[in-house]
């Protein structure tokens, strides 16, 4: 993947100490097959889109060390979502700037044809925005900010992470906020040139929420939205208390009125975001946090990885379905009759949903499935698993571990301690096993 065609081609100089960190080459918890950078650390991403033939992931990074420190926006490119090139940083705080202490999450749109980033500077939390001629070489407006706080009489506990998008003639932008003491909001502002914006209304909001939304639940803060077309309906998530959580609905006339809701990821995956790729699909990814300790972190060298690429697409009677892109199919090398390969695999499992099932990582459970809860538990994840027939796609890579349950639901977790060999609890009724070629070149696999 990225670290080992990054040690061969990075092209640019983050910090002295960038490869410092003890043998990241052979780090059994490092994934293989999931994006993430050359060291130290990284969280959200940013603006993944697919622009004139090529994936690129921006993304939250510390070029310094593997902990959350000023955030510059970290930039790769590749041409199949699975290869990717690492290039040189393409935003940093300016000194003196209002994004001094960090340039934070945002999104990228063409305009006319031109690549446009609208992000978040923070103390205080502001919008900005950079212009680019070629995607490597950013230029921030000499106006920043374009949006300089909350609109009058709202008082909110964040103020982050702009989603834009066309909408006819105009731009429209929703930025994650809050009302304190009754929840969280997205709230909607318009534009006809990205400088110049309008606050317009909340477009949902924590107090209004439809029924089976617990407003406490949801938290006073809204970070990370998107928002999107998924077949007939539009699909609106957001972060926060440590949960994605989304509602599907109708959009008509600016007015977003839900009709379902639910968790978009558990676990581990935090701060999605999405984009149109090839194909005519959208793709969401997730920052997938790590479950150890900082000072665990530090030793590695490196904190973070994104998730598999996902596909959200609707079933017939208008659920939503998530399913990993068909792109990870290309990795799958030998198929093995069991479960046997432990660092570097996929697993697919039919489970009558009557009896358990697990996956143990010299004797540490690395996944379980609980027939008399109806949960499944990935390292310090669980989730909810509906009554009846189970299809688990399971997709191992050093430390991270992705569940995609019915095509429906999506399980994210991290379980440390590979090169254990791995064994199976249970007996499903059907299983197949695939072992994964790395795109890593930092690690050789047997």
């Amino acid at each position: 993947m990225s670290q080992g065609w990054t040690r061969r081609t990075f092209l640019g100089t983050l910090s002295t100490n960038l490869f410092a960190a003890p043998d990241l080459a052979n780090d059994p918890d490092r994934p293989q097959f999931h994006f993430l950078p050359p060291s130290n650390w990284m969280n959200d991403p940013n603006a993944p889109v697919w622009f004139q033939g090529e994936y690129h992931m921006f993304y939250q990074y510390n070029p310094k060390a593997a902990q959350w420190d000023t955030m510059h926006w970290g930039h790769a490119t590749s041409p199949d979502m699975l290869h990717w090139k690492h290039l040189p940083i393409a935003l940093a705080p300016t000194p003196g700037g209002p994004d001094k202490d960090g340039c934070f999450t945002g999104c990228m749109v063409v305009d006319n044809g031109k690549p446009v980033i609208v992000y978040t500077g923070v103390n205080p939390e502001v919008q900005c925005l950079a212009r680019s001629e070629d995607l490597q070489t950013w230029t921030k407006h000499p106006g920043n900010p374009i949006i300089a706080g909350p609109p009058p009489g709202i008082d909110s506990p964040g103020f982050r992470d702009p989603h834009v998008w066309r909408d006819g003639d105009e731009w429209l932008l929703l930025i994650g906020a809050g009302f304190r003491g009754k929840g969280g909001t997205v709230l909607l502002y318009k534009s006809p040139d990205l400088i110049h914006w309008t606050y317009v209304k909340p477009l949902l909001t924590g107090e209004k929420l439809p029924s089976g939304s617990d407003p406490v639940a949801s938290g006073e803060m809204w970070e990370c939205p998107d928002f999107f077309p998924v077949g007939n309906k539009w699909l609106l998530y957001v972060s926060t208390q440590g949960k994605v959580l989304y509602w599907l609905g109708t959009w008509k006339d600016r007015v977003f009125t839900p009709e379902s809701n639910g968790v978009l990821v558990y676990g581990a995956g935090y701060a999605p975001k999405s984009c149109d790729a090839s194909g005519k699909r959208r793709i969401i990814w997730a920052w997938l946090r790590e479950q150890r300790s900082k000072a665990d972190q530090l030793k590695a060298g490196w904190s973070g990885s994104m998730s598999l690429a996902v596909v959200p697409t609707l079933d017939k009677q208008g659920g939503l379905m998530l399913k990993p892109a068909l792109e990870y199919e290309k990795l799958r090398g030998k198929r093995l009759r069991e479960a046997a390969h432990d660092d570097c695999c996929e697993i697919h499992a039919k489970l009558s949903g009557l009896k358990p099932f697990g996956l143990l990582r010299g004797g540490h459970e690395v996944l379980g499935f609980d027939p008399e809860g109806h949960t499944l538990s990935v390292g310090r994840t669980e989730a909810p698993v509906p009554a009846g027939p189970v299809d688990l796609r399971i997709f191992l890579d050093g430390s991270v571990v992705e569940v995609f349950i019915n095509n429906r639901i999506w399980v994210t977790g991290r379980v440390y301690g590979g090169n254990q060999g791995l064994s199976m609890r249970g007996s499903p009724e059907n299983i197949e096993s695939w072992a994964l070629k790395p795109v890593s070149g930092d690690r050789l696999t047997t």
